[in-house]
């Protein structure tokens, strides 16, 4: 089978990655997958002030080029990852004249070690990741890298308080008073609800609102060019860990759905998620990762077709040509960002936690024990230390313990005679 060609499957049962519904269906399921990946795809631009509509754009394009680098074997979509925030974050922070430009800088080079990961796993296999990221030592990076944002989202949110409150008011009522969709979309929602309430409380300044009124319906993305600081980059080089765990989770979730054995495309997973994360930061977008949210459009419609996903990644880049929307988003006032953040970044931290329960991790073992409890609160407290021009921040020092204090302790433990 040609790349990007599909058999028409017209039994009503479930539907494989290399088999497509009619036409019209086929739309219908790519546009459910637009609305799965759109808000958190919007959302980490709205949060980091990176351009949305390009954003967007880039999201489709590497969804493409996913799908072709796959061999048109995984269905997926590759949207923002929100393992980025904290080093855009802080890029944007410490220089505020080149600070998008440094960002980007690091989103390239993280892609380009993300590949050479892959090709790697093509190479050699899979094995030695599992060896080198045990669930306790995955888990405790994404919760660090959730909980090291508390700060942001509090800064956020005292710039804002009562657009703030509205906001994490809005998004529990439609997590609790809905279901199914609405529910999971229910941080979107709760945006909206606390950015037309900061607009009626005057909380968007007159300047945002001539750029939204100024701004056309229809252009071209806005393209911003990458630029390289090594203190910057340093900061990125934990969200590799990340963008593994998540790609390689991604691949074993639609195997287990779709009853195949899709460990020879894990490899090509990495790389692709790579190139797309690298033209994402040469152009002005935010780097991408395999989305959850459409695992679970999968799940409930048992459409596993890639032909959704092309539809989904030529709508998305249809979106992204409105700088109006880019207007809109721009403007969200900082009180409606921390509300969302409250929310969101705690979210992050608890699922490294699930990823400990549902792997069972053993905390009666001191070597696990130790190495989470002490890295999440280097996290939490960003605990930082300066080297020359180098500032070493609470992600990248609790990303170090982790990975070498957990390997380090398991070698000494097996010395000593003492490992479980």
């Amino acid at each position: 089978m040609s790349l990007l060609s599909w058999k028409v499957n017209t039994s009503g049962g479930v539907i494989a990655p290399d088999e497509r519904l009619s036409w019209p269906r086929t739309i219908g399921t790519g546009l459910q997958h637009i609305a799965a990946m759109f808000g958190a795809t919007f959302l980490v631009p709205t949060i980091t002030g990176f351009p949305a509509s390009t954003t967007l754009f880039f999201s489709g394009v590497g969804t493409i080029l996913f799908l072709l680098i796959t061999r048109n074997k995984l269905p997926s979509y590759l949207g923002s990852s929100f393992a980025f925030l904290a080093p855009i974050g802080a890029a944007m922070t410490s220089d505020k004249e080149h600070g998008m430009a440094n960002a980007l800088g690091g989103l390239i080079v993280t892609g380009v070690l993300l590949a050479i990961v892959g090709f790697v796993v093509k190479a050699i296999g899979l094995s030695w990741i599992d060896k080198m990221m045990p669930p306790v030592v995955t888990g405790t990076i994404v919760m660090v890298i959730g909980f090291n944002l508390a700060h942001v989202a509090n800064d956020n949110f005292n710039a804002g308080r009562k657009a703030a409150l509205i906001t994490i008011g809005a998004i529990a009522l439609f997590a609790v008073l809905f279901k199914g969709f609405i529910a999971r979309i229910s941080i979107v929602l709760g945006l909206v609800v606390g950015y037309l309430a900061a607009w009626g409380m005057g909380n968007i300044d007159q300047k945002h609102r001539d750029a939204i009124t100024a701004a056309k319906w229809f252009g071209s993305p806005e393209f911003h060019s990458p630029a390289f600081k090594t203190s910057a980059i340093i900061l990125f080089i934990p969200v590799v860990l990340v963008l593994i765990a998540e790609n390689v989770g991604h691949v074993k979730a639609v195997a287990a759905m779709t009853g195949r054995n899709l460990d020879d495309v894990v490899g090509d997973a990495l790389v692709a998620d790579g190139v797309a994360t690298v033209l994402a930061g040469a152009g002005g977008g935010s780097g991408t990762t395999t989305y959850a949210e459409n695992i679970g459009t999968m799940a409930a419609t048992k459409v596993y077709s890639t032909a959704a996903y092309l539809v989904a990644a030529i709508g998305a880049i249809v979106l992204s040509l409105s700088p109006k929307l880019g207007a809109v988003l721009a403007a969200t006032p900082s009180g409606v960002l921390g509300g969302a953040g409250i929310v969101l970044y705690g979210m992050i931290g608890v699922l490294g936690a699930r990823i400990w329960i549902e792997s069972k991790v053993d905390f009666g073992n001191p070597i696990n024990l130790f190495i989470a409890s002490t890295a999440v609160i280097v996290g939490i407290i960003n605990l930082t230390w300066k080297s020359g021009n180098y500032v070493f921040e609470g992600i990248i020092n609790a990303t170090v313990l982790t990975l070498v204090g957990y390997h380090l302790l398991t070698w000494i433990s097996k010395m000593a005679g003492t490992n479980k």
